[in-house]
């Protein structure tokens, strides 16, 4: 079944209740509703990017503001040991992301030997580097890389009122790329940024539009940090989130819905809701790449109070 914006704004306009059940009744086709699939992310070179992306404390535009320092690219045993640990948490993926337009030649070969490392320790290994140019994501496929992740963020129509740097066409160019060359895709974007129902619903119309949708969907909550663009942004009623999450998971069946940033500021409560409303996968682990996340063991506890398993 497709979705236009339409058909997804429909179901934003659904009784919660009624769209609940829904997202739970497509969950339970695909997935076991009580498992959840954790990964856990390593910002492996942090700042000094060349976007303008508002919701971005890493951008060399703002650094004096956001206080992020600019770092080189992580050595290898550091990355291994991180990605060691990671495992030993209980992640079975791991996400490596690096604050650039796009990655050089020579970084690229660095980053390559970090995959074939994770993917030693018996890992699902994870990149986002930004724009790939022609043949990067073929090198990346053949040493083994099983997700990239390049959010859409928003909607097509708001895009240019949150980046300016580069188009969304770009990123569209650089996931048909990564398709191309068999890698699976890691695509969703981010909620609470300003944004109308209707741009939420035109995101998840343009995800679920994908030929085939992308494997692993994010749906991360605004973190607003200050220092930058959307540091006042409004805050985002909850069970409009939950509604997000719910028409990822109906309009895409079969993907890992991902709850991402932003958990450091949800309740239990509305976390809970998430996973009923089809969210069946998390960022584990106290931190994401510049901002918090809950730590370890207040996710094992919560696992444990709503009978979830890891996967």
């Amino acid at each position: 079944m497709s979705f236009d914006t339409a058909a997804v704004e429909a179901l934003f306009e659904l009784p919660f209740n009624d769209l609940i059940y829904r997202a739970q009744t497509v969950h339970r086709q695909h997935f076991d509703p009580n498992r959840i699939q954790r990964s856990t992310l390593l910002s492996i070179k942090t700042g000094g990017c060349s976007e303008d992306c508002g919701y971005c404390s890493q951008s060399a535009r703002r650094d004096a503001a956001t206080g992020i320092s600019r770092g080189k690219l992580l050595e290898l045993e550091e990355v291994k040991v991180a990605a060691k640990a990671a495992k030993d948490k209980g992640a079975t993926r791991f996400c490596m992301g690096a604050a650039w337009r796009g990655p050089k030649e020579g970084d690229l070969n660095r980053v390559i030997e970090m995959v074939r490392v994770v993917k030693d320790l018996g890992m699902e290994a994870c990149l986002t580097l930004g724009l790939l140019g022609p043949g990067q994501a073929e090198k990346l496929a053949a040493a083994g890389l099983d997700y990239y992740n390049h959010n859409l963020d928003t909607g097509a129509e708001f895009y240019d009122q949150i980046i300016t740097t580069h188009s969304q066409e770009a990123r569209m160019e650089t996931l048909l790329r990564v398709r191309q060359a068999g890698i699976k895709i890691c695509c969703g974007g981010i909620i609470g940024m300003g944004e109308t129902r209707k741009v939420r619903a035109s995101l998840i119309a343009q995800l679920a539009s994908l030929d085939p949708p992308p494997e692993s969907v994010p749906i991360n909550h605004l973190v607003a940090i200050p220092g930058t663009p959307l540091e006042n942004a409004p805050p985002l009623d909850p069970f409009e989130f939950v509604r997000t999450i719910a028409c990822a998971r109906i309009t895409m069946p079969t993907s890992w819905v991902r709850l991402s940033a932003g958990r450091q500021q949800m309740s239990d409560e509305l976390q809970a809701l998430c996973f009923l409303a089809g969210a069946n996968s998390i960022f584990y682990g106290d931190k994401l790449l510049t901002s918090g996340n809950p730590d370890v063991a207040h996710d094992e506890a919560l696992f444990a109070r709503l009978g979830l398993t890891g996967c």
